[in-house]
C-alpha cells in the first residue's frame, strides 16, 4: 500500500478500533484504565454543576489555570473539546497549501482535505529514524503540521528544528499530545511566544480522559480568534473545565513528571526485550509512551496476537508505513510480559 493510496476511512482508523472489548490492550496510548482517584473526586464534585450551562467564570478560571501552568498570558490559550476539535478548526485559517509531516497522527490531514485545502505530505524516512529535516517542507506551504513526539514513530524532534519551520505568513502547528510523557517536557514549545506557532496539548493520555474530550491550543491571540470564529456556543463542558483546572495544579504536574520518568524506565526495558526477539526492529531513539515496530508478516502476527487476546495497533493506516509496521503501548514490565511471551512464541 503506497502513502497516496490510503483511503479516508483508513486515515480515520485509530487505536481504539484495534482494542476491542475483551482484548488486552497494547493499542491505545492512555496511561491508566481510568482517571486517578483525586481526579475522579474532582469530577464527581463538579457533577452538581452540570444542571446549568458552563459558566463564563468557570471557563475563565480554567483558561487561567492552563495559561499559568505554561507561563503564558491568558489570551494565548484556547480550550478545546479535545485536540481533535482543534485539528478540525485548522481550515478556518484558510491555508493555500498545507504541509503535513508523515508518518503522524492523521486527523489534521483528514480535516484539511475535507475542507478542500491542498495537502503536501512531507514523508520522513526510516533510514534516519524518521527525523525531521526542515528543508523538506515546501517553502510555499503556509501551514505546517508536525507531531512532537510523533505518533507512531515515537520520535522527539529538537525544538530548534520546529522553530526553523517558521516563516512570515506561515503557521506551524505542533501536536504535543504526548509530550507530558517526556521527562521535563524537553523540546516542548508550549512556553514559546513565537509568531505563527500553534501548540496543541491534550489531557487524554496522561490522565485517562479520552471519554471527556479535553485539549487546548496555545498561540497568538489573533490566530486563536481565527480558529474559534465559528465554534458553537459552550464548546467545552463543565466537567472538562474542572479537569483543566485540576490537571494544571502543582500536585498533578508532579505526578505527571513521576509518570514520565516511569515511562522512560519501562520503555527502555521493553526495547531491550524486543531487541532480543528475532526479526523485530524497534524504531529508535524513542521518546513517547509507545514504540513503532517493523516485523516481517506483520498482518499475520497481528492477527495471531488478536486470536490470543492481545491488541496491537496496525500502522498501515499511516502514510509511509505498511502492514509490517505495528505500534505497541509502553506498559509496566509485568503488563508487557504477556505480549512479549506471545511474540516469542509466534516468532519462533
Amino acid at each position: 500500500m503506497t502513502s497516496q493510496s490510503i483511503s479516508r476511512a483508513l486515515l480515520r482508523h485509530h487505536g481504539d478500533v484495534d482494542a476491542e472489548p475483551g482484548l488486552v490492550d497494547y493499542a491505545v496510548n492512555v496511561r491508566l484504565a481510568r482517571p486517578p482517584g483525586w481526579l475522579r473526586d474532582r469530577l464527581a464534585a463538579a457533577l452538581d454543576r452540570i444542571g446549568g450551562y458552563p459558566s463564563a467564570a468557570d471557563h475563565a478560571a480554567a483558561v487561567r489555570a492552563v495559561a499559568d501552568r505554561h507561563g503564558q498570558p491568558h489570551d494565548r490559550v484556547l480550550l478545546l473539546n479535545g485536540s481533535a476539535e482543534g485539528f478540525a478548526l485548522l481550515p478556518q485559517l484558510r491555508p493555500k497549501l498545507a504541509a503535513v509531516v508523515h508518518p503522524s497522527f492523521t486527523e489534521p490531514e483528514v480535516a484539511l482535505t475535507d475542507a478542500g485545502v491542498p495537502v503536501h505530505r512531507v514523508q520522513l524516512s526510516p533510514e534516519d529514524g524518521y527525523r525531521l529535516h526542515p528543508g523538506d517542507v515546501p517553502e510555499n506551504a503556509d501551514l505546517v503540521v508536525v507531531g512532537n513526539p510523533t505518533n507512531p514513530t515515537s520520535v522527539l524532534h529538537p525544538a530548534a528544528d520546529l522553530v526553523a519551520l517558521a516563516r512570515p505568513g506561515r503557521t506551524v502547528v505542533v501536536d504535543e499530545a504526548f509530550i507530558d510523557a517526556v521527562p521535563g517536557e524537553r523540546e516542548s514549545l508550549s512556553g514559546s511566544d513565537a509568531d505563527g506557532l500553534l501548540v496543541f496539548r491534550s489531557l487524554t493520555k496522561m490522565w485517562a480522559l479520552p471519554g471527556l474530550r479535553a485539549g487546548y491550543v496555545i498561540g497568538a491571540p489573533d490566530l486563536l480568534a481565527r480558529l474559534a470564529a465559528h465554534r458553537p456556543q459552550w464548546p467545552v463542558g463543565t466537567l472538562a473545565l474542572e479537569a483543566f483546572r485540576a490537571c494544571s495544579e502543582p500536585p498533578a504536574l508532579a505526578e505527571a513528571e513521576r509518570a514520565a520518568a516511569e515511562f522512560e524506565t519501562n520503555r527502555a526495558e521493553l526495547i531491550r526485550a524486543l531487541n532480543d526477539l528475532p526479526g523485530v526492529h524497534v524504531n529508535e531513539p524513542a521518546s513517547a509512551p509507545f514504540l513503532l515496530l517493523t516485523v516481517k508478516d506483520g498482518l499475520s502476527i497481528r492477527t495471531t496476537l488478536r486470536e490470543r487476546g492481545l491488541a496491537v495497533r496496525r500502522c498501515d493506516t499511516f502514510p509511509g508505513l505498511d502492514a509490517d509496521h505495528l505500534r505497541i503501548a509502553v506498559r509496566t514490565p509485568e503488563q508487557s510480559e504477556p505480549l512479549l511471551t506471545a511474540l516469542r512464541e509466534v516468532l519462533a
